[in-house]
C-alpha cells in the first residue's frame, strides 16, 4: 500500500473514533439522530481510559440485569456511579485542578529557596509526576499520596510560613493593583474635566467671535486670544496648575535661628553641679524631697509660720 493510502486510512480511522464519541457505544445512536426519540442526552463512562457514551436507554437496560458492565470498545467496567452528563475531558479537568491546588499548596517553594536553577527545575518536574499520578490513577498513585500527606506532616512549619509569605505577596499586588486602578481612575476624570473646559473655552470664543461681528462688543477678550494662540488646551492646563497651587496651603512662619546657631549642651562638671545643687536644682523633680519641701513651704505660706 503506498504512502498516500496509508494516509487516507488513518484519516478514516480518526473520523470513525471521532464519530463514535458522540454516539452510544451500544446501539450507535447519537444524541442528534432523527430516529431519537427516547433519549434527549448522552451518558458519559468518567471512568480512566473510556469516555465513552451511552444512551439512558442502554443504561438501564444493562444495569438493570447487573451491578456493572463492560464498554463494547476498551472493556472498561461502566458502573452508574462513573456516568456523567458531562465529558470525560470535563471531568478530567475538573480533577486536575483539584488535586493540583491540593499539591501546590503543600509543594509551595519558590525559585529563592533553591541553590540553582536546575534544582528548582527538578523540583517542579517531581510535584507534576505526583500530580499526573494521582489524576491518572497510576499505579503509584496510593504511593503519591501518602508521601504528600508525610511531606505535609514533616514540614508543616515551613509550609505555613511559604504560604504567609505568598499572601503577603499577593496582597501587596492586590494593593498595588487597586492603587493602579485608582490613578487610573483619576487620570479618567482629569482627563473628561479637562475636556469640558476646552469646550467650555472653545464655545465662549465663539460667542464672542459672534458678538464683535455683530457689534455688541470691541474684540475677544484677552484670556480667551491667549489661549487661542497658544492652543486652548495648554492654556486650561496652565489654569488647573494655577487653581492647584493656590489650593495648595502655604508652609507657616520658619523659626530664625540665631547668628551662632543652637547653643549646644553644656557639659556639666563638679562645680556647675554643686552650683545646681546648692541652688535646689540637683534634686530630681519627682522625688519625695521635692514633693517634701514643696509641702513645708505650702504650709509655711498658709499659716504663716516663720
Amino acid at each position: 500500500m503506498t504512502a498516500a493510502g496509508h494516509f487516507e486510512q488513518s484519516q478514516n480511522s480518526e473520523a470513525d473514533d471521532s464519530s463514535s464519541l458522540f454516539k452510544c457505544a451500544i446501539c450507535q445512536i447519537s444524541a442528534d439522530d432523527s430516529s431519537n426519540i427516547t433519549q434527549s442526552s448522552l451518558f458519559t463512562n468518567a471512568a480512566i481510559n473510556c469516555g465513552h457514551q451511552f444512551c439512558s436507554s442502554c443504561v438501564e437496560r444493562e444495569l438493570s440485569r447487573k451491578k456493572a458492565f463492560p464498554c463494547p470498545y476498551c472493556e472498561t467496567p461502566v458502573k452508574r456511579v462513573t456516568l456523567s452528563t458531562r465529558t470525560l475531558d470535563d471531568v478530567q479537568c475538573e480533577k486536575d485542578t483539584s488535586w493540583r491546588r491540593r499539591v501546590l499548596k503543600v509543594y509551595n517553594k519558590v525559585e529563592s529557596d533553591f541553590a540553582n536553577l536546575l534544582e528548582y527545575n527538578n523540583y517542579l518536574e517531581e510535584v507534576e509526576d505526583i500530580i499526573f499520578c494521582i489524576v491518572n490513577e497510576e499505579p503509584t498513585a496510593e504511593d503519591c499520596k501518602a508521601k504528600v500527606k508525610s511531606y505535609e506532616e514533616k514540614h508543616k512549619s515551613a509550609i505555613v510560613i511559604r504560604q504567609s509569605q505568598r499572601a503577603d505577596e499577593e496582597r501587596c499586588i492586590a494593593d498595588r493593583i487597586a492603587s493602579e486602578k485608582r490613578e487610573a481612575e483619576r487620570r479618567k476624570r482629569e482627563f473628561i474635566e479637562e475636556e469640558r473646559e476646552v469646550a467650555q473655552v472653545k464655545k465662549r470664543m465663539r460667542h464672542q467671535q459672534q458678538q464683535v461681528l455683530l457689534g455688541e462688543r470691541e474684540e475677544v477678550a484677552a484670556e480667551l486670544r491667549q489661549a487661542q494662540l497658544h492652543g486652548y488646551r495648554n492654556e486650561v492646563r496652565r489654569q488647573q496648575k494655577g487653581r492647584k497651587a493656590a489650593a495648595t496651603p502655604s508652609e507657616g512662619p520658619r523659626v530664625r535661628y540665631p547668628d551662632g546657631g543652637l547653643s549646644k549642651e553644656t557639659k556639666i562638671n563638679r562645680e556647675m553641679y554643686q552650683k545646681r545643687q546648692s541652688a535646689g536644682a540637683g534634686v530630681p523633680s519627682g522625688s519625695i524631697a521635692v514633693k517634701e519641701r514643696a509641702w513645708n513651704e505650702a504650709v509655711d505660706s498658709l499659716f504663716c509660720v516663720r
